[in-house]
């Protein structure tokens, strides 16, 4: 019926996340209330419409049992939580969101709620994300599935993973602009005091701080070295040299305390720089490429390109944006 509220439903489950059941539910809300229409009836279900105790220690009370909710869906999210492996082992939620996803137009899943998806065979030969710190035990568990620890959010068909917590928000914004345009999002954003919707392809985690210093002396002198002479010369020989080690030995021990090669390492470095550099100054590309050490805003490109999947020059245009509305 023309008009009707865009249904959805948020699954949940014991120990699910607060905020990846409130985020998403909060951005729908406010479009509602600025006047996205249709608007969207939210509805929270629990396997048996009990209350959903929070890994927080709250509880949310779930206004349906899973096996109670037939017809069509709009959308279909999937909490996660610390509970998430025991909710994907429990054959009654697998079986219904299996049902329920078969009648939604899009699903959806945040943080470890990808593993409950995996579970059920809806990721399946898609590309899908998860919180990084799950991120490898998801792709052992379930080796059909695609898993790209990186992005914030993936969309695969009608299928979205958003990597946890706070990504959430960003994936229910997109869906807004999706079914409303960009202005009503960027309406329900500011409302919300967050950013103005972070692209999909940014990066959870930078390399930055994704973990603590290399515990080995030399790779721990080599990457603060690298993050110092980033314009310079920082060939995988010349890092060895100053290591006093063989170019072969510094490979491995790179290899081993970063799961990366001396040569990528800087290239994600220098990439990272100039990211900051393009959100945070108006220095123009030729400039940006100089002092992070890219011989052309070509070889800047396609360094952006693979690891951000966006050129720069867009990147810089998105976070001006949500930093300036």
């Amino acid at each position: 019926m023309p008009g009707s509220p865009r249904r959805v439903l948020i699954v949940g489950y014991t120990h699910a996340e607060l905020l990846d059941i409130a985020g998403p539910s909060d951005v729908l809300d406010a479009a509602t209330k600025l006047g996205g229409r249709p608007g969207y009836e939210i509805m929270l279900a629990s396997v048996d419409g009990r209350g959903i105790r929070c890994d927080s220690g709250l509880t949310l009370q779930a206004q349906h049992r899973l096996d109670q909710v037939t017809g069509e869906l709009d959308t279909l999210i999937v909490a996660g939580g610390s509970g998430h492996e025991t909710a994907a082992a429990d054959p009654r939620i697998v079986s219904h969101i299996r049902r329920l996803a078969q009648n939604s137009r899009r699903v959806a899943s945040v943080c470890t709620g990808a593993t409950v998806l995996a579970a059920c065979g809806l990721l399946n030969g898609r590309r899908a994300t998860t919180h990084w710190r799950f991120a490898n035990r998801l792709a052992t568990n379930y080796p059909q599935v695609n898993v790209d620890p990186v992005p914030l959010y993936i969309r695969d068909g009608n299928v979205c993973t958003a990597a946890g917590v706070t990504s959430g928000i960003d994936l229910t914004l997109a869906f807004v602009e999706e079914d409303h345009g960009p202005s009503l999002a960027r309406e329900v954003a500011r409302m919300l005091v967050t950013y103005l919707q972070r692209p999909g392809n940014q990066a959870q985690v930078s390399m930055f701080l994704s973990g603590p210093p290399p515990e080995n002396r030399l790779v721990r002198d080599i990457t603060a070295y690298v993050s110092e002479h980033l314009a310079g010369d920082l060939s995988t020989t010349v890092l060895a040299d100053r290591a006093g080690i063989s170019t072969r030995q510094l490979t491995r021990l790179f290899d081993a305390h970063l799961s990366t090669t001396p040569s990528r390492y800087v290239r994600a470095a220098r990439t990272e720089n100039a990211a900051k550099l393009l959100c945070g100054t108006e220095l123009p590309l030729t400039s940006i490429a100089r002092r992070c050490g890219f011989g052309s805003t070509e070889t800047l490109r396609q360094a952006f390109l693979d690891h951000f999947d966006t050129p720069p020059s867009a990147y810089r245009r998105v976070h001006l944006r949500q930093a300036f509305g």
